[in-house]
């Protein structure tokens, strides 16, 4: 049994209806990025924070899982998979993934602001004066710009063990994420699905189509 090790990005999501992270002037759903995803937005405009991720929470509801989900939860019958993803969407879950790990936080999650390690699911709104237990203001459980990634070590280690590195839909231009193509093992394959070009070697297959049609061909790498 092989050991896969998938990191996918906005690209698989996009195809199934969730905007991507940064549109082509740089805003995300009309708003400057880093009023709505760094910690410097948060204190300076927690409302608006909640708002817009209330909003997307809501839309998260709209949308269901592509192919290229099922495809990598499929992988499971036969593999030993392991999901990291960029995405704060529950998509992998609902597409039938049971190992996921999530770099950027979850949508469907919120936390205390006085503790990083305790959440709760939430799929409903949540508004300033909205307390967790411990008395502090709910906010969304994604990590911001100017927060760690407290999940980057789990990721490393399942890189590290990877027979086969998959990346699906991202630009590999966001760290750290990006940085676990150089945690691979020197005999491992790995093999890029984005039809863009990217900061690649040619030691790395790169298969130029979009994440539902590019899962297609895997089956020949994989075997």
């Amino acid at each position: 049994m092989k050991k896969i090790v998938v990191l996918t990005g906005a690209g698989i999501s996009a195809e199934s209806g969730i905007s991507t992270f940064r549109d082509a002037n740089g805003l995300w759903e009309n708003h400057d990025i880093m009023e709505v995803a760094s910690i410097e937005g948060w204190n300076a405009n927690p409302q608006l924070v909640l708002d817009f991720y209330n909003v997307r929470r809501a839309q998260l509801k709209s949308v269901k899982p592509n192919s290229a989900h099922y495809f990598l939860a499929n992988l499971d019958s036969n593999h030993d998979v392991t999901i990291i993803t960029q995405n704060v969407d529950d998509l992998h879950e609902r597409g039938g993934s049971s190992k996921i790990i999530h770099l950027h936080g979850e949508l469907n999650k919120v936390r205390s602001v006085r503790n990083d390690e305790v959440t709760f699911d939430c799929t409903e709104n949540i508004f300033l004066g909205d307390l967790a237990k411990d008395g502090g203001q709910l906010r969304p459980h994604i990590v911001w710009f100017g927060e760690m990634v407290p999940m980057m070590d789990a990721a490393i280690e399942e890189t590290l063990q990877a027979d086969i590195f998959i990346i699906i839909g991202t630009s590999l231009q966001v760290y750290p994420a990006a940085s676990l193509l150089d945690y691979t093992k020197t005999d491992a394959k790995v093999i890029c699905i984005d039809p863009n070009e990217l900061p690649i070697n040619n030691n790395v297959i790169h298969i130029k189509k979009s994440a539902t049609e590019g899962v297609n061909d895997l089956v020949q790498y994989i075997k």
